[in-house]
């Protein structure tokens, strides 16, 4: 297995530190407002990363954190008349609720900044001990960059080019402009917790690393998160921890895409952030997943209305092969002990899963390999040189081996007669008709037929086609399906 690791900029063999076991750590949302499309990117990321590892068989431990005090939170807080606390655990709960829509399991470790405020303050004073931090007299604490010689080893920046781009004006008792906040001193109407330098509140940085040294240790397998967070969040987070422990913090380095909106970076500020909850009143939360993992979690994923109709399609396809199978199975098979054909098919769902994912978590390569899997097994269902019951039993099998393997990166995990009902409805919803018009339109066609009358129903056909709903005539009756989903481009 190979993972990208930032800090050297290559791709690298995956082993653990300690043998079979990975400490995993996320950042994770800071909860002043309804979670956004960039949270759920991250989430779903690292969830992937995780439940892959446990697949093949590591001992994970997989930590990700809420930043539950902070600026933005106590302003949105003191906006609407309740603690800050009070607040941010409404949005936790509201974060957790969306995410598990999404399929994203929980983390084994959930830990908030309120609740390790000793950690923080024990944390921040063994840098003071050490040199790597200093008190001013209004009582804030800062990490002085300078006393740690590797700053900017993540980033590949130096202190120098750092320096042109920060404020000239230093805030008061802050000895060089590169340094940064560990402890704040408390103002006026915001939360806070005693410590030895007065009232304050902690810095964002020295949250992450106080974190991971109280849930995992002092050196972990990988940490993650999005790459705006490279500089300065985990840069800072190497400075304080390193200095602190004289150990790398963190052997692998993952960083995920960005979200933009048609092709736009998305940002409150431009009008333009989408929030979890907003999209899953659109899309089902299998097509949202789905999108996220159609390209590698590396690069940046642009939330079009494009890609979106496009991975609806392609999640259809999945679910209609699956139900497809399920009633080739129902229909044809007697015998559950003969033997399986193309067996190297069935082989190669599961090597090309893994070869896909072992490959730095290559989810845009493994579901190329459904791609290939739905297609061979569409192909046996037409093949007529097998009997029937040894194709059942040979699509059977790949059904189940197609549903494993995927279920471990969150897609497939529904009834495939639910997802497609819901997704015709969906459709048939926003072209203003009901499955009553449709169902009516059937019934004409098929009476019209018992009479005779083929221009009837072939103009009720070609009505129905004008408003792309496409019909399937069997022994059994006439079905009808959503004609724009069937071409996955």
């Amino acid at each position: 297995m190979k993972i990208y690791n930032t800090m050297t900029k290559t791709k690298e063999d995956f082993i653990p530190i300690d043998g079979n076991k990975v400490k995993m750590y996320a950042c994770g949302i800071t909860v002043y407002d309804d979670c956004h499309m960039g949270h759920a990117k991250q989430a779903i990321v690292y969830d992937v990363i995780s439940q892959y590892l446990r697949f093949r068989g590591y001992d994970v431990t997989y930590v990700r954190n809420y930043t539950d005090v902070d600026d933005k939170i106590i302003n949105r807080a003191n906006e609407l008349g309740i603690n800050a606390l009070d607040y941010s655990a409404e949005r936790i709960h509201e974060a957790e609720r969306v995410l598990g829509e999404l399929r994203v399991c929980p983390a084994d470790i959930n830990p908030k900044a309120s609740e390790n405020i000793d950690n923080i303050i024990n944390f921040v004073q063994d840098l003071i001990e050490k040199g790597h931090a200093y008190a001013t007299e209004k009582g804030d604490v800062y990490f002085s960059v300078k006393s740690f010689p590797g700053y900017g080893k993540l980033s590949k920046r130096n202190t120098d080019e750092l320096l042109n781009g920060v404020r000239k004006d230093v805030e008061e008792g802050k000895t060089d402009p590169l340094d940064f906040a560990l402890w704040k001193s408390a103002k006026e109407g915001e939360i806070s917790w005693d410590s030895p330098w007065g009232k304050g509140r902690p810095g964002w940085h020295i949250e992450c690393s106080t974190m991971i040294r109280a849930n995992l240790g002092e050196s972990i397998d990988i940490h993650g998160g999005g790459k705006d967070l490279v500089f300065p969040h985990h840069e800072n987070e190497i400075a304080q921890s390193e200095s602190l422990t004289g150990k790398p913090l963190a052997k692998y380095w993952s960083h995920s895409g960005l979200i933009t909106i048609n092709g736009q970076k998305m940002s409150k500020s431009l009008g333009n952030s989408k929030t979890i909850k907003e999209m899953l009143e659109v899309y089902n939360p299998e097509v949202i997943r789905y999108t996220m993992l159609s390209k590698h979690y590396s690069t940046d994923t642009d939330l079009s209305d494009k890609e979106f109709a496009l991975s609806e399609k392609q999640m259809f396809y999945f679910y209609n092969t699956l139900n497809d199978i399920n009633n080739f199975v129902k229909a044809n098979l007697t015998d559950e002990n003969a033997k399986i054909v193309e067996e190297e098919n069935y082989n190669a769902i599961e090597t090309n899963f893994i070869e896909a994912m072992d490959d730095d978590f290559n989810t845009s390569l493994a579901l190329a390999g459904l791609f290939t899997a739905c297609k061979n097994a569409n192909n046996l269902m037409k093949d007529k040189k097998y009997d029937a019951n040894t194709r059942a039993v040979t699509l059977k099998k790949m059904a189940e081996k197609i549903v494993t393997l995927y279920s471990v990166i969150g897609l497939l995990k529904e009834e495939p007669t639910v997802f497609i009902e819901n997704l015709k409805l969906k459709h048939l919803k926003l072209k203003n008709m009901t499955v009553e018009e449709v169902e009516n339109l059937i019934n004409k066609r098929s009476d019209a037929k018992a009479n005779k009358d083929y221009a009837v129903a072939d103009a009720i056909r070609n009505e129905l086609d004008t408003k792309g709903i496409i019909l399937f005539d069997s022994k059994d009756g006439t079905t009808w399906g959503i004609n724009e989903l069937y071409n996955i481009g």
